[in-house]
């Protein structure tokens, strides 16, 4: 555990070091909130819907999209390999580099929520546990589905084609900037079978069991795929 902490410390000195991290992690994300927010600013159902939408988004954002590409990048550049050949255990040094991309995942939803109160009035979501539930839920699937992607991914090259494959379709069917129940049968189809869409309605407050289930589902189907076609070189 002590190696844990010492390494998920270095993970964040690295992550401070590099202001393109920074800039797609947390001010990206608050800029769009910002700038949708305000074409929306007075209409509280569309700022009810949005605000956890950006949340959500962040989760995402901050762990599978962060993870498939440093996983990806770090096993192309040898260290993956050099850090096997060191004596911190591997569960110690992943358990770090997992850590960081959670910890940016709290202090973004953080962020998002505390914007959204302070700045456009939205309430906050009455079930707290439920919200707390479904981010801890969000951020475990999503990590882990972030560490499988980048076993498929070929090289660092083609990392953001394989991620914005998977990010981008996601984030316009899952009711990010709008709600998802205007969307025609098949997305909405689509959009239910998938996680995202499901953290984001844990998010605001309406998460349901067979949600849960889906998240859950997804973060065991990705924990599977990560740990079984791992690779450190």
């Amino acid at each position: 555990m002590s190696l844990l902490i010492h390494q998920l410390r270095f993970e964040r000195v690295v992550f401070r070091r590099n202001p393109s991290a920074a800039f797609f992690n947390f001010i990206l994300p608050l800029l769009l909130l910002v700038l949708v927010a305000s074409v929306f600013a007075g209409d509280d159902d569309e700022l009810d819907v949005l605000i956890p939408g950006i949340a959500g988004m962040s989760i995402m954002a901050t762990t599978f999209t962060a993870l498939a590409f440093n996983v990806t990048f770090l096993r192309e550049q040898g260290i993956l390999k050099r850090i096997r050949g060191t004596p911190i255990p591997p569960a110690s040094y992943l358990g770090g580099l997992v850590g960081s991309a959670v910890v940016n995942a709290v202090v973004q939803v953080v962020l998002v929520f505390a914007i959204g109160r302070l700045a456009y009035g939205v309430d906050l979501p009455d079930d707290a546990a439920g919200v707390l539930l479904y981010a801890t839920v969000g951020v475990a699937a999503f990590a882990a589905l972030g560490i499988a992607l980048s076993h498929a991914i070929p090289n660092f090259d083609a990392a953001g084609a394989y991620t914005n494959a998977v990010f981008l379709p996601l984030v316009f069917i899952s009711g990010v900037f709008y709600s998802a129940d205007g969307l025609p049968p098949v997305l909405e189809g689509i959009a239910t079978a998938l996680p995202l869409k499901h953290v984001i309605d844990g998010l605001a407050g309406d998460g349901s069991g067979a949600g849960l289930a889906v998240v859950l589902a997804w973060g065991a189907g990705g924990a599977i795929l990560a740990v079984r076609y791992f690779r450190w070189d």
